[in-house]
């Protein structure tokens, strides 16, 4: 029989320990030094009661604030003769993200986001803009593609996320898309529709995965940035782009995510700023700019949320996150509790922006589905 090496608790904190031969404690006859533990047999491995997995990047927080706020730029027209083709995926790795961040394509690209921020500031969504036939026919292909929604009903099942009536509303609106693009371009564009089409269709979610996330939200900006780059959208057309086209983009999408339960695609769980979306804190807080009376601390303010909502896309993204997440907001969405103590709107606007850049257009998971081709060229 082994001799016992735990004393009773009444001796416990007061026995002490006497080297003695070979290592043995002369008092009790223990072990003096005890064995490290074997190497864990798999190192990767996080238990699901840890609680780092949820932990902030801190890193990537310090990264952003070292990074210069984007600037807007020009978008660059695609010049006949035009090459169109089957845009492809090019990021595969981290040194291909390296590659994409420093060439004119990134630069272009980001620089059109923020033409398209600048568009909108200090403006309510109400207020009068330039809309021309292509925005309205842009408007009337999303409203169409809300019509589906209520035509598709959802399948029985029971799981929470990931309804399958999804897959039929996807294969329709893929199915159109090609007809939908047509409608608004001009005749020496319409071969166009093979480049332009997958941005299009991508732009909605993954039938595969029932999912949707930032990446899709960012194809989006990229099939407005490849009308831009062909001219059939115009520097006039940049905020009815966002007051009226992508106002009516996060109607649908916000339809599609609650009617067929769309799983978010790759959310940062709390720590994330939303679970589906990113651009509309950018515009929404760009619209905010100088507001006389509302600040970032505003989000708090319930008769600010009701009666403003509808005129500004932070607000409305706010109560909509209150809307689909229950309890208190500081525990579920503290990153935009965080934010609502910067002061000013100014200052949320050029964080989101440099953000967007680090934490959606640098990582490879989101950026490894992006497609390119002749008008988003891969440099």
């Amino acid at each position: 029989m082994e001799p016992d090496h735990n004393p009773p608790p009444s001796t416990a904190f007061h026995h002490h320990h006497d080297g003695g031969a070979g290592g043995a404690c002369v008092n009790c006859g223990g072990p003096t030094a005890f064995p490290s533990p074997p190497p864990d047999p798999n190192p990767n491995y996080i238990p699901i009661r840890a609680p780092a997995v949820n932990l902030p990047p801190a890193n990537n927080r310090e990264i952003i604030m070292r990074t210069p706020v984007p600037q807007s730029q020009r978008v660059v027209p695609l010049t006949p003769p035009y090459h169109f083709q089957t845009p492809v995926k090019k990021i595969h790795n981290q040194n291909d993200i390296v590659q994409f961040q420093s060439s004119p394509t990134c630069q272009n690209f980001l620089g059109f986001v923020v033409l398209l921020s600048e568009s909108i500031r200090s403006h309510k969504l109400s207020d009068p803009c330039h809309e021309s036939p292509v925005v309205l026919a842009i408007v009337s292909v999303l409203e169409t593609l809300s019509v589906y929604v209520d035509e598709i009903p959802l399948a029985p099942q029971s799981s929470r996320y990931g309804n399958l009536a999804y897959r039929t509303w996807h294969e329709r609106m893929s199915c159109d898309a090609e007809s939908f693009l047509l409608q608004f371009l001009p005749p020496d564009l319409q071969s166009a529709t093979v480049e332009l089409v997958p941005y299009f269709t991508d732009s909605f979610g993954n039938s595969s995965r029932i999912d949707y996330g930032t990446g899709h939200e960012t194809n989006f900006a990229a099939w407005l940035y490849c009308l831009a780059r062909l001219g059939v959208v115009k520097e006039e057309d940049y905020q009815a782009l966002v007051s009226r086209v992508f106002v009516k983009y996060l109607d649908l999408m916000r339809k599609l995510q609650v009617t067929y339960c769309l799983e978010p695609a790759g959310s940062h769980g709390v720590w994330g700023l939303d679970d589906y979306h990113f651009l509309p804190f950018i515009f929404g807080s760009s619209q905010l700019i100088d507001h006389k009376y509302m600040k970032p601390k505003s989000i708090h303010n319930k008769d600010i949320l009701e009666n403003f909502a509808n005129e500004y896309l932070y607000l409305s993204c706010i109560v909509f996150i209150m809307k689909v997440k229950k309890g208190v907001f500081a525990e579920h969405s503290p990153m935009l509790d965080d934010i609502s103590g910067v002061p000013n709107w100014n200052k949320v606007n050029s964080g989101l922006l440099k953000m967007y850049k680090i934490e959606v257009l640098q990582k490879v998971p989101i950026m490894q589905h992006f497609l390119f081709g002749s008008i988003i060229q891969w440099q």
